[in-house]
């Protein structure tokens, strides 16, 4: 209501070409104002869409660096199991070589060994 008598009170004080020219001047500075309203969300939309894309690839590009850490990571684990394997299977084959060829010594020593266990166990 304010700016309704602010511009009849101008129209009073100005002549008919001085309103019109000031009209005509505050509808060009709306007019701008709107195409550069518009013109800042075009450029803010644009900017969103690319930084959604790039977020896009980075999420793509951490997710295919971490299934290639985990499938480096199963080989790894595969290759230490068939490691351990082999050399367990080493170990049987060395002792139930050593039994075969000494076996009392073998003998006496489970003995022994039982011995020490017993003697651990009671403390």
């Amino acid at each position: 209501m304010a700016d309704i008598d602010g511009l009849d009170e101008l129209k009073k004080l100005t002549d008919k070409a001085t309103y019109s020219r000031l009209q005509k001047d505050l509808t060009a500075v709306k007019n701008d104002v709107a195409a550069l309203t518009e013109q800042i969300t075009d450029a803010l939309n644009a900017f969103t869409g690319q930084a959604t894309k790039q977020a896009r690839r980075g999420v793509k590009q951490a997710r295919s660096d971490a299934e290639d850490m985990m499938s480096d990571m199963r080989e790894r684990g595969s290759a230490a199991y068939d490691a351990a394997h082999d050399a367990a299977y080493s170990l049987e084959e060395t002792l139930e070589d050593s039994i075969t060829q000494r076996p009392l010594a073998a003998v006496g020593l489970a003995l022994g060994l039982g011995v020490l266990i017993g003697m651990a166990w009671r403390r």
